[in-house]
């Protein structure tokens, strides 16, 4: 029984087991198995592990939909794999996500990362040292304190007790090593407490190094009893009682037990809560301990909801994990689109089981590369949108949650894949590129660059962005119409002030590259339409407050400075001043040696956008078609240059 929901699983309808993929393809046509097929479509507690396991439902819906053709023809397109393949879905104990729901881990990938946590053996010898080694030094001071005040008052049985307790601690416990260094404060005192007990009296090279011992550990700790040591061994005391890492994320391993290890999750305060009265007694652990952050990270990652739930909440913190979950985006985006709720929900389910495996015939790699050429996607497409107009609703919706969200990053690598296979469905004439941007071994730019650096020119010739960045439009524009891929890559180079060096590997290089073509945002405006719901001047406030953010590493804050050139640009004379004005506001009241540092860069940025405002003055970037490489490095000051 389903532990959270209290059900069954929906077995019913099932010939008893086991079942070959041919027998249980077989039932799957009958009635029965019709019927069967149809309560998971309306209920959703089926699993699709791979994206062929919904064939068949896709099968019965088109059956109950009346399409008996388009599914008689899904069948026989099917059959002769059906020994080989399974093509029905697995019972589960509870529905499907919705299809506007995404994660960013399943339970399955949150669970191997608990399970990785094992005990560390810094943290393990910390803890030993103060429940185990710090109460057996307080005993050697309280002893040695007691034999300076009064010698005749300690006996060498209390001594010999001491050190036959020591040898019985060291056996048993052997993580804290630090009572074996010979110059330690402990190790001194037990050589002379040897030579006391044994009856010897301690010579003066001995008995110096004793009393500078006792001194201090007396000044680190104070004296045994007294106020200020009571306070320090509680406290430790305290540390020592919290429960280890590996500990509490063996118990949320338990509490995710129950849940499907290929979707996420819903209720992470549930499986994320302080340990319980019951927990505690099974596992000894105390009750009411609290779930750390590094055990809490990994179930957080499962929550399941809306992309807007996930952006509000962290649980999406950067451009880089948007990029992560663009798949699951994309299946929730195509599904939402369907007129019928249950096929929706199933075509999200093909879409975040993943790519197919390497099957023959329409599993071949050359002709259906994405999910929706697959034969049962197919055949419930006329259900859906138009791919073409989907495709390109994906491209803009992924491209401005990307620009809203994080204003400072850009897109990153990763979306940029993702979304590269959307852009032959969305008819868009320009690829996206990803890098790297040139093979390790040549000295030309991959075809992908010319086109991007096209668009950039046509987008943002003549503005701030240009100008900002001394960029030569008339030369990227001749480079591109004559497809000088090695041209394109020599001009990276140039710009950055390091002629011969390659664009594969070269940072330096390869930002000129993310410079000269926006690493693709101007395809995706000028061709998809793209504009943030907050507008290009919001975007522009938000980018700057990224570069100037405190934490925010030289990379970093080099990248929100380009995107703000490029937001910039893409306003209109009114919503660049009202932007610009807001950003001289930010930037009086930063402290001063913030201020000092975005002076030269935020005084070129005012250069650069006196022109968009009207200004009849002189180019103030005349270096844009000057002879000098390093006349065209951007930004000026290397305080935000990325």
């Amino acid at each position: 029984m389903n532990e959270n929901t209290g059900q069954q699983p929906p077995t019913v309808g099932l010939p008893a087991p086991p079942l070959s993929d041919a027998d249980l393809f077989a039932h799957c046509l009958t009635d029965d198995g019709l019927t069967w097929l149809g309560s998971l479509l309306d209920s959703g507690r089926y699993e699709v592990r791979a994206p062929e396991h919904a064939a068949l439902l896709c099968v019965a819906w088109l059956h109950r939909a009346g399409q008996n053709v388009a599914a008689g023809e899904l069948v026989e397109e099917l059959r002769p794999l059906a020994s080989e393949v399974r093509f029905a879905p697995y019972p589960a104990e509870h529905a499907v996500p919705a299809p506007d729901a995404v994660h960013r881990l399943t339970v399955g990938e949150a669970a191997a990362a608990l399970a990785r946590r094992v005990p560390r053996p810094a943290v393990e010898a910390q803890r030993e040292a103060l429940t185990v080694w710090r109460p057996f030094e307080d005993e050697l001071l309280a002893h040695w304190l007691r034999f300076e005040a009064d010698p005749q008052a300690v006996t060498r049985a209390e001594g010999a007790a001491l050190l036959a307790r020591y040898r019985e601690l060291a056996a048993a416990h052997t993580r804290c090593t630090e009572h074996l260094n010979p110059k330690s404060n402990t190790a001194v005192l037990l050589h002379g407490l040897q030579e006391a007990v044994a009856g010897r009296e301690l010579p003066p090279g001995q008995a110096g190094p004793v009393r500078r011992a006792v001194a201090s550990m007396v000044a680190g700790r104070g004296r045994p009893g007294s106020a200020e040591h009571t306070r320090l061994r509680r406290e430790q005391a305290r540390q020592a009682a919290l429960p280890a890492h590996h500990d509490l994320a063996a118990l949320v391993l338990r509490r995710l037990a129950p849940f499907a290890v290929d979707r996420g999750t819903t209720d992470v305060a549930a499986l994320t809560g302080p340990v319980t009265a019951e927990e505690a007694r099974r596992s000894g652990l105390p009750a009411g301990a609290e779930i750390p952050p590094p055990v809490r990270g990994p179930v957080e990652a499962t929550l399941t909801a809306p992309l807007s739930v996930l952006l509000q909440t962290g649980a999406i913190p950067s451009a880089e994990v948007l990029g992560e979950v663009a798949a699951q985006l994309i299946a929730a985006h195509t599904a939402q689109s369907y007129a019928d709720g249950a096929l929706g929900r199933l075509v999200a389910a093909v879409y975040r089981a993943g790519r197919p495996h390497g099957y023959p015939l329409w599993w071949s790699r050359e002709h259906h590369e994405r999910i929706a050429s697959l034969p049962w996607v197919r055949a419930v497409a006329p259900w859906g949108p138009d791919p073409s107009v989907a495709a390109r609703a994906m491209l803009r919706m992924l491209a401005e949650v990307c620009v809203e969200a994080f204003p400072g990053t850009g897109l990153p690598n990763l979306l940029a894949r993702a979304l590269s296979g959307l852009v032959p469905l969305a008819g868009l004439p320009v690829p996206l590129h990803t890098e790297p941007f040139a093979h390790a071994y040549s000295t030309m730019a991959y075809p992908d660059l010319l086109p991007a650096a096209r668009a950039a020119a046509e987008l943002l010739s003549g503005t701030a962005y240009e100008r900002y960045h001394g960029i030569d439009y008339a030369e990227v524009l001749r480079l591109a119409d004559a497809r000088d891929h090695q041209g394109f890559a020599r001009l990276c180079a140039e710009r950055a002030g390091r002629p011969g060096r390659s664009l594969a590997v070269d940072a330096a290089v390869i930002e000129q590259a993310r410079i000269l073509t926006t690493f693709n945002l101007a395809t995706l405006v000028r061709y998809a339409g793209v504009r943030p719901r907050t507008g290009w001047d919001g975007a522009a406030r938000a980018a700057f407050a990224a570069a100037v953010r405190r934490a925010a590493t030289p990379a970093q804050s080099g990248y929100a400075w380009r995107q703000l050139l490029f937001h910039l640009s893409l306003c209109d004379a009114d919503e660049q001043a009202r932007a610009l004005a807001w950003i001289d506001d930010r930037a009086a009241r930063m402290p001063t040696r913030a201020a000092a540092g975005v002076a030269a860069p935020l005084a070129a940025l005012h250069r650069a956008t006196r022109h968009d405002r009207g200004s009849a003055g002189p180019d103030v970037f005349p270096a844009a078609s000057g002879s000098t490489p390093a006349a065209r490095r951007s930004p000026p000051s290397g305080t935000v240059d990325g």
